[in-house]
């Protein structure tokens, strides 16, 4: 059972996450901006919360079910992945008829970044088995 005074490695690993969505947004912003203007920026910048709200979520049910069991992680897994991209695809659905939604650039970032993302931060979490960066007491510093 996880102690509630110690960070769990799922949330800092989601809030990493959160924290290189910002970093790649200008990129997808621009390309959204050149593409379709403003409608494609505004529609850019959704996808982008889509994806940080959902790895933060991810995080939170994780999170949630480490308090109670190793087969409410497992649910929490199995479920909530589910549940996070209906939830998706919903805000997805309730937008998708707005004027200032352009759906090329909204699925290219929200493909692009929750991929390029999730393979980007593989890259630092799988550099051992010990979870660099993750060891309690040590401040987390991006090497890139």
């Amino acid at each position: 059972m996880a102690d509630p005074g110690v960070d769990a490695p799922e949330g800092q690993i989601a809030r990493d996450l959160a924290r290189r969505t910002l970093w790649v947004a200008p990129a997808f912003l621009l390309l959204g901006l050149v593409g379709w203007g403003l409608d494609g920026v505004l529609s850019a910048g959704f996808a982008l919360v889509l994806v940080a709200s959902n790895f933060l979520a991810s995080a939170a049910l994780i999170s949630w079910g480490a308090r109670i069991s190793p087969s409410a992680i497992l649910i929490t897994v199995l479920g909530g992945y589910p549940l996070r991209m209906g939830v998706v695809v919903g805000a997805i659905w309730l937008v998708k008829d707005l004027g200032w939604v352009e759906m090329t650039p909204l699925a290219i970032t929200l493909l692009a970044t929750h991929l390029g993302l999730l393979f980007w931060e593989t890259r630092y979490v799988s550099l051992s088995l010990a979870h660099p960066g993750l060891k309690p007491g040590v401040a987390t510093e991006d090497p890139a």
